[in-house]
């Protein structure tokens, strides 16, 4: 396999001489075994991709990197040998060697993993994943099935419960559900026909879509947990709890409707400073409705807890558990699909109104709405076990930005006034943001008021000078 040469400048050899591995970069020394090395790559393609840097050895007592590389790209032979056995060049591996200004210190073999939509194993037939710097080996059959899910090879959706057939084909959802879109089918034929009995037991799906109570069959992960903490912190407590969280249980397509009314109805409760003394924040209902129904319909049912959706002060945080699926990463997620759970995104969509009428374009609708209230794009983050999505009430653009846009339609703007609009902690970085702006002759203090007090204003233009002027 030929690999591509990229010269590189000396720039970046002192930038790989000081990289730092992690959950998505690893640097070896060229004298690494080949198949120790496919641990690495194997962790990397099974987690969230990653780099691999071949020949930068580390002194450890010293903690200091060198380019220390291959003499030729044949000297690299037996590593290339052994990963294109086990990890074909193509869509998922990418090879190509780094060639430094100075060619003694030689070629460095540069890996670029991506997540793989199925699982890798390494030359010695393990399966690992990487979690931090580490290349953790998946050894009980309960993590190799977590990890299946995670790929979207398999789901728990199709899992069979053991409880009575009347729980799915006697309940009242399901009878309303047969009234309104399939009047002419008796419940557990179709329910039959839909793959969701096997064996005469209910699946998964089945339970959390057409049962009354899915939480009897399915506890501790089949409900949504709301909780609103009055701060602004990085993390809830016990003492910013102003009440014991409120728990959602039902049907899915019942319990999705509940939950997005119920954080709707917490978060118009709280009150901000505004200009007309204090006043409810907003959020787009459309943005709730479609990040919780997301966290809903791809959760991974295997795993034993709830949704969480958390309200702060100043954001809200829906916690769904289970890491993304298949290909799918925080980056690509508004242009990539992948549904974990089909079934249960299928069917639901056949209730009336459904809670993802445009399957596939929830969450682009829900940034999209966050743009025409000029507030901050949702921040999707993955966890060790579960997907944060923060839905931040922070205004779009720079500081500098939004202090300008604010003074257009208010005649001056206080430092907690810009602190609530951006998101900004500290009230020194706005003091900072002020006098830069005040420096560039963009605002200036409002006369008479200091201290606590203290308010800026836009520095009047010529023509509002003239016009004022021209009044005496």
């Amino acid at each position: 396999m030929a690999v591509d040469v990229l010269q590189v400048s000396q720039a970046d050899v002192r930038k790989a001489e000081i990289l730092e591995e992690g959950h998505f970069i690893d640097v070896k020394a060229i004298d690494i075994a080949p198949a120790k090395l496919t641990k690495t790559i194997a962790s990397f393609a099974n987690a969230d991709g990653g780099d691999v840097y071949i020949g930068i050895a580390e002194d450890k007592v010293k903690g200091v990197k060198t380019w220390q590389g291959f003499a030729s790209p044949e000297a690299a032979n037996g590593h290339i040998q052994i990963f294109e056995q086990l990890f074909p060049l193509g869509q998922d591996f990418k090879y190509e060697f780094m060639r430094p200004p100075t060619s003694s210190r030689g070629l460095v073999l540069h890996v670029a993993v991506q997540k793989t939509v199925d699982v890798k194993k390494a030359s010695d037939g393990g399966v690992y994943v990487r979690r931090g710097a580490q290349n953790l080996p998946v050894k009980t059959p309960e993590e190799l099935d977590r990890l299946h899910r995670n790929k979207g090879i398999t789901s728990f959706e199709t899992n069979t419960v053991p409880v009575p057939l009347d729980m799915v084909a006697n309940s009242d959802v399901v009878i309303g559900f047969m009234l309104e879109v399939v009047p002419i089918a008796e419940p557990l034929p179709w329910l039959k026909k839909q793959l969701l009995v096997v064996n005469e037991k209910p699946t998964v799906a089945a339970v959390l879509l057409f049962s009354d109570e899915p939480q009897a069959a399915l506890p501790k992960r089949s409900a949504i947990k709301i909780y609103r903490y009055k701060t602004s912190s990085s993390e809830g407590s016990r003492d910013t709890l102003a009440f014991d969280p409120v728990t959602i249980e039902g049907c899915l397509y019942e319990q999705i409707g509940a939950a997005v009314n119920e954080t709707a109805r917490l978060i118009e409760q709280i009150r901000v400073l505004g200009d007309e003394g204090l006043e409810a924040i907003r959020y787009p209902q459309v943005t709730l409705h479609e990040i919780i129904t997301n966290a809903v319909l791809h959760r991974d049912y295997g795993i034993a807890d709830d949704v969480h959706v958390r309200i702060f002060d100043n954001r809200v945080e829906v916690e769904s558990p289970g890491r993304l699926p298949a290909h799918i990463t925080p980056e690509n997620i508004l242009n990539e699909r992948f549904s974990r759970n089909g079934n249960i995104v299928r069917l639901i969509n056949k209730f009336p109104n459904p809670p993802n009428k445009d399957v596939g374009e929830g969450l682009n609708t829900a940034f999209a709405a966050m743009k025409q209230l000029k507030l901050a794009f949702p921040v999707i983050r993955q966890a060790d076990n579960s997907v944060i999505v923060d839905i931040k009430h922070q205004r779009l653009g720079s500081p500098e930005e939004i202090i300008m846009e604010y003074l257009d339609e208010n005649p001056e703007v206080t430092n907690r006034k810009v602190r609530e609009l951006t998101g900004i902690g500290s009230e020194n970085e706005v003091k900072r943001i002020f006098y830069r702006l005040a420096q560039a002759n963009q605002i200036e203090r409002v006369p008479g008021k200091g201290g606590g007090h203290a308010a800026w204003r836009k520095v009047p233009s010529v023509e509002e000078v003239g016009a004022s002027e021209s009044l005496f």
